[in-house]
């Protein structure tokens, strides 16, 4: 049956743009669906920095679960009560939705551990649990431990007073140690003994500063306890 000139003419000129838009180099959207998502070991060492991989923890400082939610943000992709009491494949996939929705801007682990964009960010397409499925195995059996990524050093000797986002990071780190930190990302007396505690099982200087070597034994030394 031969095609009526109106359509005919129509697919003319939607070939006709995309091949403009190719040869200019534009970006060309094929479909609604997401075509690629971080990997699993992305997510993996995004948790170990956020929470130390516990999909359970609460410390009552705002903030929830593996994924480190607050309960506005979780809410806004779809989550119901807390993220702590969700299960994993749950917290994973509103992990991935929020991804979708805002890459990892959410998220200042990412930026220390230098995760980047890919296509899907930003992309906000809602992902079905089964394509979230990946990103920790999506089962009730608590994934094996990820090997804890040491965060590249910010460069910044921490002392008594001091506030910022590593210390925060250093904090839920210590946790992995029994400390029970909330990750306030303030260094009072509680961050002092976990620095002392470390400095002096690894054999530094134990000044009681949060530096270089102290940084990097928090993820590569011995266990202060």
């Amino acid at each position: 049956m031969n095609e009526p000139r109106a359509g005919f003419a129509k697919r003319l000129v939607v070939r006709f743009l995309l091949i403009a838009a190719v040869a200019l180099g534009l970006p060309v959207a094929l479909s609604g669906t997401a075509g690629a998502d971080p990997s699993a070991d992305a997510w993996a060492k995004l948790r170990m920095c956020e929470s130390t991989n516990r999909y359970t923890v609460n410390t009552g400082n705002g903030y929830y679960g593996a994924y480190q939610f607050d309960l506005p943000t979780w809410h806004s992709v779809g989550g119901a009560g807390r993220p702590d009491q969700a299960t994993r494949a749950e917290q994973d996939n509103r992990a991935l939705y929020l991804y979708r929705m805002r890459g990892w801007q959410p998220w200042e682990c990412a930026g220390m551990l230098g995760l980047s964009n890919d296509r899907d960010a930003r992309s906000k397409v809602k992902p079905s649990y089964s394509e979230s499925a990946y990103i920790s195995g999506g089962g009730a059996t608590p994934a094996k431990p990820a090997k804890p990524i040491k965060p590249t050093w910010p460069g910044v000797v921490y002392a008594y007073g001091d506030c910022a986002p590593e210390l925060r990071t250093f904090q839920l780190r210590m946790n992995a140690f029994g400390y029970g930190f909330e990750g306030t990302g303030c260094y009072y007396d509680k961050t002092r003994r976990a620095v002392l505690d470390l400095q002096r099982a690894n054999g530094i200087n134990d000044s009681g500063r949060l530096g270089p070597k102290t940084w990097n034994a928090a993820w590569n030394g011995k266990a202060p306890r």
